[in-house]
């Protein structure tokens, strides 16, 4: 295995990707189409000069039968994340994307090694929970009723008490959002493709990946970016719901390990994999580290917002890639310290969360509920 080939290879996630499979000893090609709303600059001065790139879209069949001539493997990173309504384009870009893939590698017998597919935690929509007096529960999604009440949690559908949120393994799988259900697909698509055609297959669900080069352009997803733009405008981060919210966070390098572990293990051929920090910290807790980073002292705004979709808490368990010889090794607070240092070091941090809200509001992904100040 020599070359590799990454989609979205500019980006967060992939130029860290880059980076790790150049210090490998890999040459690698990336395929990327410079999204304005990420690059404003064009190609962005991170990405190695040793990366050959190739500018071009997923959902384009002649960028990628240029993208893989000569390829072994292929990371298939690129992808359209956001709160807006944009259903046919998650489609188009997560899902359709990944078929194209498969649809040439085959039309043209292309020797492919291996293809790693970027899903996602959203996979499991509200997740899994459990009752001490009735066991585990897969709860649908939190109705707008209830969301509009301020009753935040998922209580028992038998008693009525408040559930306690389980880890979330690869058993299972219930996406509720357009975007969760094109990264489903995704991973639908990719392994049974692979096995079909003989191609091995991995899908990694990223849990909340952190770290430098998330690009501050983007107000609408990345709550340590969110928080981050507006405490570098000295202006108090807004927190969503009630900010007891649960997720689990993974620095990008730790991602970029796990791409590694994957790429070089037979073992983890045609799997599903999750890939995330095992601990479960409140939006609350995360706001207060973000502040402390950024050297401010000022209250948050929780007047009860909400995001049509979101769920109420997400953490995954990475056990099974753990298996693999992987784990996290950034702490959370590593991982805000690092993009806060990293965020000061950029020539243009925009605090444009207000403008972002407004969108959001227009488009009814952003509410406020009954206990809204």
């Amino acid at each position: 295995m020599n070359r590799i080939l990454i989609t979205g290879g500019a980006g967060f996630i992939g130029s860290h990707t880059a980076d790790r499979m150049l210090e490998r000893g890999y040459a690698v090609r990336v395929l990327d189409s410079l999204q304005p709303r990420v690059h404003r600059a064009g190609r962005p001065n991170y990405l190695a000069r040793d990366t050959e790139f190739i500018e071009g879209d997923v959902r384009d069949r002649a960028a990628w039968e240029r993208a893989l001539v000569d390829v072994d493997a292929v990371f298939h990173l690129a992808a359209y994340q956001d709160y807006m309504p944009d259903f046919s384009t998650f489609i188009n870009v997560n899902a359709a994307s990944t078929a194209l893939l498969y649809e040439i590698a085959v039309e043209r017998r292309l020797p492919l090694e291996k293809i790693v597919l970027a899903s996602s935690q959203a996979v499991y929509g509200e997740g899994r929970y459990i009752c001490r007096d009735h066991g585990v529960a897969y709860p649908d999604s939190r109705t707008l009723e209830q969301l509009e009440r301020g009753a935040w949690e998922h209580l028992c559908p038998q008693c009525q008490c408040v559930m306690t949120p389980a880890l979330l393994d690869e058993s299972f799988a219930d996406p509720h959002t357009a975007y969760a259900i094109s990264k489903y697909a995704l991973e639908l698509l990719g392994v049974a493709l692979g096995r079909r055609y003989g191609i091995p297959t991995v899908a990694l669900r990223y849990s909340i990946v952190q770290g430098p080069r998330n690009s501050p352009h983007n107000a609408y997803s990345g709550v340590c970016r969110t928080f981050t733009q507006r405490l570098l405008h000295h202006k108090a981060p807004i927190i969503y719901e009630d900010g007891g919210q649960l997720r689990d966070y993974v620095h990008v390098r730790d991602v970029a390990a796990a791409h590694v572990a994957v790429l070089e293990n037979p073992a983890a051929n045609f799997e599903v994999f999750n890939v995330g920090g095992q601990r479960g910290v409140s939006v609350a807790k995360f706001e207060r580290l973000v502040t402390q980073a950024c050297g401010e002292n000022i209250e948050p705004i929780v007047r009860g917002e909400f995001r049509v979709g979101d769920p109420r808490h997400t953490i995954s368990s990475s056990a099974k890639l753990g298996r693999l010889g992987w784990r996290p090794r950034a702490s959370v607070e590593q991982i805000v310290a690092e993009y806060v240092d990293w965020a000061r070091q950029q020539a243009d941090v925009p605090d444009s969360t207000e403008q972002a809200a407004a969108e959001m509001i227009a488009r009814g992904v952003l509410r406020s509920s009954a206990v809204h100040a």
